[in-house]
């Protein structure tokens, strides 16, 4: 199978690293034409310009802080206003400070369902009507494991992403009429900012060594591994792509292994 998405048009959120990056960087790859969006205008600018633009693409940038709900419904309908359709949404932020569920306040609980729940619903109403019209959407959120096992020391986290997967199941049977997907892709352990930061504080708590850390956290992975960005990206382009038109409402674990049920 040879993915084309020439002619696509696809948002990618948090773009400017790790798997967001990786997502838009592979999407690009394929054809499609790329808005990045996140929080960091002077680092989209630079990134938009390494973006694959052999096969004619177009790419832009929308900046915008996921931690703000209203700048994400601001950008993303003054975009909708300019009649720009969009076949592919990527889903993706930055996962809430790890901690115990039974330490967090009520501003971590409401900060992550803000970020998370709430920015990309905005985006969904915004992109509906458009794929709607198009008769193609790709609707593709980067969530966690944790939405099938809870991960130690990651309460908030676990909270959050299980509503964003059950939210995304809500959407999935809501939208199929209309040809469009919404799938979840799960990351396990991926070498990305976010797990140094994992490791790091666990190493604190611990008092252990991050090496130590490491190799306890590789021990439970079957492949031996820790995953990389591109891994995620090569699942979400599939899934991006017309050979999913008839897979939606699932989740993927991309993991290596590691989660312990089907």
């Amino acid at each position: 199978m040879n993915i084309d998405l020439t002619n696509k048009n696809a948002l990618v959120c948090g773009s400017t690293k790790g798997i967001g990056y990786a997502i838009a960087m592979q999407l690009a790859k394929c054809g499609a034409n790329v808005t990045l969006m996140a929080r960091n205008g002077n680092l989209l600018q630079s990134i938009v310009r390494d973006l694959d633009t052999s096969l004619g693409q177009k790419h832009d940038f929308l900046v915008a802080d996921f931690s703000q709900p209203k700048q994400v419904k601001e950008a993303i309908e003054t975009q909708a206003q300019k009649h720009h359709i969009y076949h592919i949404l990527v889903n993706n932020s930055g996962g809430p400070a790890a901690g115990l569920a039974i330490d967090a306040k009520e501003e971590d609980f409401l900060n992550a369902f803000n970020a998370h729940v709430l920015s990309s619903h905005y985006l969904v109403q915004s992109i509906f009507p458009g794929m709607k019209q198009a008769g193609y959407g790709r609707i593709i959120n980067i969530i966690s494991t944790s939405v099938k096992i809870p991960l130690r020391g990651l309460g908030v986290s676990n909270t959050i992403r299980g509503a964003m997967a059950n939210y995304s199941k809500t959407l999935a049977n809501e939208l199929a009429p209309f040809k469009i997907t919404v799938n979840n892709i799960l990351p396990g352990a991926t070498a990305t900012d976010r797990l140094k930061q994992i490791i790091d504080n666990k190493a604190q708590k611990q008092q252990h060594s991050t090496d130590e850390v490491s190799q306890e956290m590789l021990s439970e992975i079957p492949m031996g591994r820790f995953g990389e960005p591109n891994e995620i990206a090569y699942a979400a382009t599939f899934l991006a792509s017309e050979f999913a038109s008839y897979i939606t409402g699932i989740n993927v674990p991309v993991d290596g292994g590691r989660t312990g049920n089907l």
